[in-house]
């Protein structure tokens, strides 16, 4: 089975199966599994998860993450941002 804008030359072959290197063909795969995976709540949930607990891993990067938000609530609050203590 051919789709339209697939020709011999616009195939690869992969363990012996033809693959498609149409890219609107294999965005719109793309497509369609991240939707399927995006409508299981807990499926996503378990991704976030797994990525909160990798990033949290990084102390230097979430040191950068509490400075930069204290110093907006800091602005918000009405103090410049050289009356805020600095480590």
């Amino acid at each position: 089975m051919e789709r339209s804008g697939d020709t011999q030359d616009n195939r690869g072959s992969k363990g012996g199966e033809t693959v498609s290197r149409n890219r609107m063909h294999m965005a719109d795969i793309g497509r369609k599994g991240g939707k399927s995976v995006s409508q299981n709540r807990e499926h996503m949930a378990d991704i976030g998860r797994k990525g909160g607990a990798s990033v949290s891993q990084n102390r230097e990067h979430m040191a950068d993450i509490g400075r930069k938000g204290g110093r907006a609530r800091g602005t918000a609050s009405g103090l410049a941002p050289e009356d805020i203590k600095s480590d």
